[in-house]
């Protein structure tokens, strides 16, 4: 899945960020064996060892520009007793896992055990990051999670919108992306940020 990450901060939240991505990567394969498809667990990806879930190319753009993504987990819809929903539910897995985690890790900040240590500062990184990692894959373009779930609400009442966003979604998304990039003015950004907001108050009171 893609992620954007200021390149300035990219050394102190690399651990994070790889455990946010090999998280989100694995519970996709969990949830998908757990309704009958075992071919993420055939293909190795029910772990969480990096190595089985990182793209090399994706890792490199992440060190060098900011933003990058894990391998997607092979899924075949052949053994899912109902595909569309199915697909949705695996498809809401990643983002959800994420959400967990920032669940976590707000609490522990909420209890203030940790006081104004390194340790706190490395756990509002880590809810941040794992919020953001959550909103920005439930944005409703391919390749995101949250184009599939939209898919499988939409497939029945608009197919030709389910098409046409499968085929030029990509190059949306790359579009929006680099617009940020280069830019002071994210369009992405301006999309997550009130959900992001929310959920860092809901979780850990920021």
């Amino acid at each position: 899945m893609l992620f954007r990450v200021p390149i300035e901060v990219l050394v102190l939240l690399l651990p994070v960020l790889l455990f946010a991505l090999v998280f989100h990567e694995f519970s996709h394969a969990w949830v998908a064996n757990k309704l009958g498809d075992p071919t993420a667990r055939y293909s190795g990806r029910l772990t969480l060892n990096p190595m089985a879930h990182l793209d090399p190319f994706g890792s490199l753009m992440i060190l060098f520009v900011g933003f990058g993504w894990a391998k997607p987990v092979p899924v075949d819809t052949r053994y899912l007793s109902n595909p569309r929903v199915d697909m949705m539910k695996i498809a809401f897995a990643g983002p959800a896992a994420n959400l967990l985690l920032a669940f976590v890790g707000g609490t522990l900040i909420r209890t203030g055990i940790f006081g104004g240590s390194s340790i706190t500062m490395m756990l509002i990184l880590f809810t941040q990051i794992n919020i953001m990692l959550a909103v920005f894959n439930m944005i409703p373009i391919p390749p995101l999670d949250g184009s599939q779930i939209f898919s499988g609400i939409m497939s029945r009442k608009n197919p030709e919108l389910v098409y046409k966003l499968q085929m030029y979604g990509p190059q949306i998304l790359l579009g929006l992306i680099m617009i940020g990039y280069f830019t002071n003015l994210s369009p992405i950004w301006m999309v997550m940020s009130p959900f992001v907001n929310f959920f860092l108050f809901l979780f850990a009171g920021l």
